[in-house]
């Protein structure tokens, strides 16, 4: 939660901000420029489109005489907010040698020059809300910034090491067993005091029938059991559109798995290491967690039903798949403008993802946290719990 007031504001405004110049100090140059699929944006591309959010939405409109700092930026740098204007396609991110990264850092720096002018006497609330939002929406980038890191790295044929020992998914479980949770009528969706995104709000009732929910995650080890009973052969453990997706891009182990002398190896921000079979499992898709709970005899969760357990519920190291789809809640309504194009318009072919992760930035997360992705992506620290 951010306070709205001006000094704990600019205070968390200078921490949030550096956190991204933090997570980037290990990259060479050449690391901040290459896109090698289109669902991954160069970490250049992050640093100068959270920093466009601000002088975009915050500055231009609300600090005096304020002087863009590079009017093709607004086209550079703009993801898929149509009400700001016309935009670079995605998949051209990459090609954006120009400007250089050096630049990029500049344009930061001009632009939290301004901010702090600005923040020093700010009492708009308006202006205030979307400095908490570009805030969150920041630390949104951040994570996808270690993720796309990850992958840009773990795609080079050498491998190489972001950070020495720095291995986010050696983490382990802590609980095991399943927490019963009884039929009944429960509430739903953030209430009280504090930030939260539009599609987590609109408070509402839902009922459950009795389950049982894993107060672990499934580890790399229960996976390997799955692959080595043919998981990924045997069409009855999947959904249609799961089931083409193997054999159209020839899936058969999580992502970052390679298999070498007869050992699984996986790419991890410390190198390439051996699968610890102990550690929780990491970057699955929907339709594999799907696939391996049809091989336990067991299902997802509904995000409901993740929620009301979640309080009694070790979460966060992993974003977990849930078998619901990304749907408004009840009286759901997108904001005017361009703001109203950050979640609203996305609700549509994709499932929602509950909790936190590995990568999920300090102080950014909560149980009513709707993250959501397509059934295919998991190039996030997502994970899977089970329900019976």
């Amino acid at each position: 939660m951010y306070p709205l007031t001006t000094t704990t504001l600019s205070d968390t405004y200078n921490t949030v901000r550096s956190y991204s110049e933090k997570i980037c100090e290990p990259l060479e140059t050449e690391d901040y420029v290459p896109q090698p699929v289109p669902f991954v944006s160069p970490p250049k591309w992050h640093l100068a489109h959270s920093t466009w959010f601000f002088e975009t939405f915050i500055l231009k409109p609300f600090l005096p005489d304020y002087k863009v700092f590079d009017t093709d930026y607004n086209y550079l740098f703009n993801s898929y907010y149509n009400n700001v204007g016309e935009r670079t396609l995605r998949t051209d991110r990459g090609n954006v040698t120009r400007p250089t990264t050096k630049n990029v850092y500049a344009y930061r720096q001009h632009v939290d020059r301004c901010m702090e002018e600005l923040l020093e006497s700010l009492t708009d609330p308006t202006a205030l809300a979307l400095v908490e939002l570009g805030l969150h929406h920041e630390q949104q980038h951040q994570e996808l910034l270690v993720t796309d890191i990850k992958y840009i790295l773990g795609h080079n044929p050498l491998f190489p090491v972001y950070q020495s020992g720095y291995n986010l998914v050696n983490d382990e479980n802590q609980d095991a067993g399943f927490l019963a949770v009884s039929e009944g009528v429960y509430e739903v969706g953030f209430n009280g005091e504090g930030f939260s995104f539009d599609n987590e709000l609109g408070r509402h009732k839902v009922y459950l029938h009795n389950f049982e929910i894993s107060k672990s995650l499934v580890t790399n080890a229960d996976f390997m059991a799955f692959i080595e009973a043919g998981g990924y052969q045997d069409f009855n453990l999947w959904l249609d559109e799961g089931w083409s997706w193997v054999n159209e891009n020839d899936i058969a182990s999580p992502m970052y798995w390679h298999k070498i002398g007869g050992e699984w190896h996986y790419f991890t921000l410390g190198g390439l290491q051996k699968v610890n079979p102990n550690a929780i499992l990491s970057h699955i898709s929907f339709y594999e967690a799907s696939a391996f709970a049809q091989w336990k005899g067991m299902r997802l969760p509904t995000e409901f039903e993740w929620e009301i357990a979640s309080e009694q519920l070790d979460w966060g190291k992993r974003w977990e798949w849930t078998n619901s789809s990304y749907l408004p809640y009840p009286g759901f309504s997108k904001a005017p403008g361009a703001v109203g194009e950050y979640n609203g318009k996305f609700m549509i072919n994709q499932m929602v993802l509950r909790g936190a992760s590995v990568g999920t930035s300090p102080n950014h997360s909560r149980n009513t946290y709707r993250n959501f992705f397509h059934a295919h992506e998991r190039w996030q620290y997502t994970g899977i719990r089970l329900v019976k």
